[in-house]
């Protein structure tokens, strides 16, 4: 999750933003709140370190056809108890 994508996520009239500055349709400027910002980042963190941890798709697919569904859900528990939401 990156800053850009939180201020999306946080801030519904921002559509464009130029570094640190956001702005609405009309190209105004928006003032962000930095700390729900960064509430936000925080609280999705766990969404990248899964996705980096979890077995490529095709590891994923092998995992299923050579050991069944509960080995494939013991591989992603792992990862899911590793990283918890929020």
């Amino acid at each position: 999750m990156n800053k850009h994508e939180a201020i999306f996520a946080t801030h519904s009239s921002v559509v464009t933003i130029h570094g640190d500055d956001a702005f609405d349709a009309d190209g105004n400027p928006v003032q962000y709140n930095e700390a729900v910002v960064q509430a936000y980042i925080n609280a999705n963190a766990y969404k990248a370190k899964r996705a980096a941890e979890y077995p490529s798709i095709i590891d994923q697919l092998d995992l299923l056809y050579h050991g069944g569904m509960d080995s494939w859900k013991t591989a992603i528990q792992a990862v899911k108890d590793k990283y918890p939401k929020g």
